[in-house]
């Protein structure tokens, strides 16, 4: 795909067929600018608190207020609407590093196999570029049509350049797959279904790569494998009460803040390690 994809029919046709849409054109100039310096002082204070690892940082959007704003800019929260409906809550966010000539990479898999999650299409997951996206420097890979499969069999790796928590992996044919390469430029994001088979490779250039993965649920939705979970109303409402509502941040890394990290850290940890999670 190469135009810039934003009508609402165009995207449920798209997600439908291939379990994926992309590019979807969120930020302007403007925001991305101002979203880059927020950028490089989440990073650098994330690292001081030692709240991330693997090039990664978790939940940032309970714990800075500009992260707060992306996960309900109007512009995602539109295409995501187009795939799972009105009511929408941010379930899951990380913020992804990688850094120049880096060796970190993602092996293929499926969100679902570990999540803990009831609903498989009650759910979305958007990843937003922040700075250009492409195979040098360690885009994320497709396998259309995947999604459609119900889940498949994963091995635990625990690789230690793979930035899964786990190194799931399930091996696959990569020369005799049709595998698309989900290039964007800055401020583009991409969507896909949480059965969709999905990889991306490390940084082989001098660029840094920078993305905002955001997990979206449906309330109706529910933890299976873990005793409690938490999630952010980010539009519509929720009728059914399944997930802990968490509050937004009030100030960068306050108390609140981080107390509420903690808790959503540890709930999900529940979900991630648990021998229902396979």
């Amino acid at each position: 795909m190469s135009a810039g994809v934003g009508c609402a029919d165009t995207i449920r046709s798209s997600y439908a067929k291939d379990g994926f849409c992309f590019p979807i054109p969120v930020l302007g100039p403007g925001e991305l600018k101002r979203y880059g310096s927020d950028l490089l002082r989440a990073w650098e204070r994330g690292q001081a608190l030692k709240l991330g690892n693997k090039g990664q940082l978790n939940f940032p959007h309970v714990l800075f207020p500009f992260a707060y704003e992306i996960v309900r800019h109007p512009g995602i929260l539109d295409a995501v609407e187009a795939v799972i409906g009105p009511d929408i809550l941010v379930w899951g966010g990380t913020f992804f590093f990688k850094p120049p000539h880096s060796g970190g990479f993602v092996s293929w898999h499926q969100d679902l196999t570990y999540w803990g999650l009831a609903e498989t299409d009650g759910l979305v997951s958007a990843w937003l570029a922040l700075e250009d996206v492409d195979r040098e420097n360690g885009c994320m890979q497709f396998l259309p049509g995947t999604h459609q499969g119900g889940l498949r069999v994963h091995s635990d790796t625990w690789t230690a350049n793979n930035i899964l928590t786990r190194g799931q992996s399930i091996a696959i044919d990569e020369d005799a797959c049709d595998i698309v390469h989900v290039e964007l430029r800055a401020g583009e994001m991409s969507l896909h279904h949480g059965h969709l088979l999905h990889a991306s490779g490390p940084n082989h250039s001098g660029r840094w790569r920078l993305g905002f993965n955001i997990n979206y649920i449906t309330p109706g939705n529910r933890q299976t494998v873990a005793p409690r979970d938490f999630a952010m109303l980010v539009r519509g409402k929720d009728r059914f009460g399944h997930f802990s509502h968490v509050d937004p941040p009030a100030g960068e890394l306050d108390e609140a803040a981080l107390d509420w990290h903690r808790r959503i850290l540890d709930a999900q940890n529940d979900a991630l390690y648990s021998e229902g999670a396979a």
